[in-house]
């Protein structure tokens, strides 16, 4: 599965690249997020609960981060184990482009699935992964914008149906 967006974040490149690293925003913008906990600058470790149909899984991963682009262009690798649910493995592209004061954001990721959750079929996948990764991104936006504060993700599971 591949997934591919754009937007535009209110802000300097500088101050979004260093939200994108800041732990307390990720963690309010990751739906599901129960916990992130930061290893190092390359490497984070997450606990987060989703729906996916039927399917509601506990996933606990790490991701690997490559910034040596930083801060125009960075990269990301993950894997999560939902136990008997399946796992999910993928990676990331996120290109930041200066827009006048505020800062274009493109990424493009690959996800792969295995297990129970594999089974769903790649139509309820694609469109769980889309409204995740569109979700994480309003909520980027909100808080860019100073309209959610960052305690505002409050680890309730995501239900994401197609």
């Amino acid at each position: 599965m591949e997934l591919s967006e754009e937007i535009t974040i209110p802000a300097p490149i500088a101050k979004v690249y260093d939200s994108l690293n800041d732990i307390a925003i990720l963690k309010a913008c990751i739906p599901g997020c129960e916990e992130l906990v930061k290893h190092s600058d390359t490497e984070l470790e997450a606990r987060v609960v989703l729906k996916i149909g039927p399917v509601k899984a506990k996933f606990s991963g790490t991701v690997t981060l490559d910034t040596t682009h930083a801060p125009d262009r960075f990269s990301l690798a993950g894997a999560g184990d939902g136990g008997i649910a399946g796992f999910a493995k993928g990676g990331a592209d996120v290109e930041l482009a200066a827009d006048g004061e505020n800062t274009l954001l493109r990424y493009s990721a690959k996800a792969e699935t295995g297990g129970k959750i594999a089974q769903l079929g790649s139509r309820l996948i694609t469109s769980t992964a889309r409204k995740l990764s569109r979700a994480f991104f309003e909520n980027f936006e909100k808080i860019m914008r100073g309209e959610m504060s960052i305690d505002a993700g409050d680890g309730d599971t995501t239900s994401a149906t197609a």
